[in-house]
């Protein structure tokens, strides 16, 4: 899933403990599980699995918690994202898990419906204000009010530009009352050939990824991927159909950026940075590549256009943290304390200064509008999330249901061989196939 750009490659597992012993103290927890009972707080180990490492998930986080529960003896378990995912696999069906590791949310999902994930409803509807918190944090809840997870971290897109590339095309830079055909209008204009008649710039990249691509096209369109049990898929739908015609043919016409294009001049992020693409659907953690390998770059962002209903929709991207639901009840409550720490004030502060994801908690999201640096304009995603945040249709099955639709996808967006028409009736069959499947 898209979100954090990680390490994939094969390493030797990493492994570190961190461990505190100290004798219990005489404070008790409450046990969702049991009818809101109490037990006695004693010494827990404690199992957390971070893929990634450090580079996901912030060491001072981990140590902050340590130090605020000296009756909790943390072991990290860490490795890189690729060989994590890997083994999780075989710890599952081993029933040799972390007690709380966090994944891609869509995983997480499908974690629940397997009996893998605790369902942590009862947990929040105990412990936390949801009024202190987006509604990012029930990106992991079911139609049917389970919580399979809470987030790691919010990854929204916004509409940056290239505030040269504007310039020098004496067009006017983009706002927050932009609509998705203002942005057309202003990529024609801003497309230009070079000396030998190919394209030299081009106004906005065209991507076929599906949150930076067909999924906010489809959706500004009126149209959707699922309906809202996502158990029925709604590619058929004649606004669906329109999105993504609309992306297509910017890229066929050429005044949206193309794959071969993108490759050769380095992929989306320094096609835009170069100002050899005007404008860009970026990904929140993308600011930090931005940041560190194109600092010079005078760029900005603003809200993502508005649908044709007048209303914004803005993809969010999730990663979340899961407590295995075969943990002693102990663990489990172990498990929630660090959750719970990690949606609160200090740990949610320490996320938004990383600039790796956005937080869920109100107070901290505050303090990234805030930060100094590129871009100005945070309440770009802070405010776009708050007004039109949506998650890509997850569900348990998003993975083989997105999978199943996305070659097509490729055939109607990049490869031109098929139209909007006939392509979405294909991933319309094969999606509910899937889903009709997975019931």
């Amino acid at each position: 899933m898209e979100g954090f750009e990680v390490n994939k490659k094969s390493f030797v597992v990493l492994s570190s403990v961190l461990a505190l012993s100290i004798a219990g103290c005489s404070s008790s927890t409450e046990n969702p599980d049991n009818g809101g009972g109490t037990s006695p707080a004693k010494t827990v180990s404690l199992k957390i699995g971070l893929p990634g490492a450090y580079d996901v998930t912030k060491k001072e986080i981990i140590d902050g918690f340590i130090a605020k529960n000296p009756n909790i003896k943390v072991e990290v378990q860490d490795a890189p994202w690729g060989d994590f995912v890997a083994k999780i696999a075989t710890q599952i069906a081993g029933n040799t898990t972390p007690d709380v590791w966090l994944q891609e949310n869509a995983v997480i999902l499908g974690y629940g419906k397997r009996g893998v994930a605790q369902d942590l409803s009862a947990y929040i509807q105990r412990d936390l204000k949801e009024a202190d918190y987006i509604p990012g944090l029930f990106a992991a809840k079911t139609p049917e009010g389970k919580v399979w997870g809470v987030p790691h971290g919010i990854n929204p897109i916004a509409l940056a530009y290239n505030k040269k590339a504007f310039t020098d095309a004496g067009v006017q830079l983009p706002t927050d009352n932009w609509t998705y055909n203002d942005l057309i209008e202003a990529s024609k204009k801003m497309t230009k050939a070079g000396s030998d008649g190919k394209p030299a710039s081009f106004g906005f990249i065209g991507s076929s990824s599906i949150t930076q691509g067909w999924f906010p096209w489809i959706k500004q369109a009126g149209g959707q991927a699922l309906d809202s049990t996502l158990t029925k898929s709604m590619f058929n739908d004649p606004k669906t159909i329109t999105g993504l015609k609309q992306l297509a043919e910017g890229i066929k016409q050429g005044y949206f950026t193309n794959n071969d294009f993108l490759k050769a001049n380095g992929g989306e992020v320094q096609t835009f940075a170069t100002g050899k693409a005007a404008m860009y659907f970026l990904q929140y953690s993308n600011q930090v590549t931005m940041n560190k390998s194109f600092p010079d770059a005078d760029w900005d962002v603003v809200k993502i256009p508005k649908g044709v209903d007048g209303k914004r929709y803005v993809p969010m991207v999730t990663n979340s943290w899961l407590i295995s639901s075969k943990a002693k009840q102990e663990v489990k409550d172990a498990a929630w304390e660090f959750l719970k720490y990690y949606l609160g004030e200090e740990a949610q502060t320490i996320l938004a200064n990383s600039g790796a994801a956005l937080p869920v908690k109100k107070s901290a999201m505050q303090a990234v509008e805030k930060m100094s640096g590129k871009p100005a304009n945070k309440k770009a995603f802070t405010d776009g999330i708050a007004e039109g945040g949506v998650t890509l249709d997850e569900n348990a099955s998003w993975n083989e249901w997105r999978g199943a639709a996305q070659p097509i996808i490729n055939d109607i967006v990049v490869n031109f061989n098929i139209s909007a028409e006939e392509g979405v009736k294909q991933i319309h069959e094969k999606v509910q196939t899937v889903l009709d499947n997975n019931k």
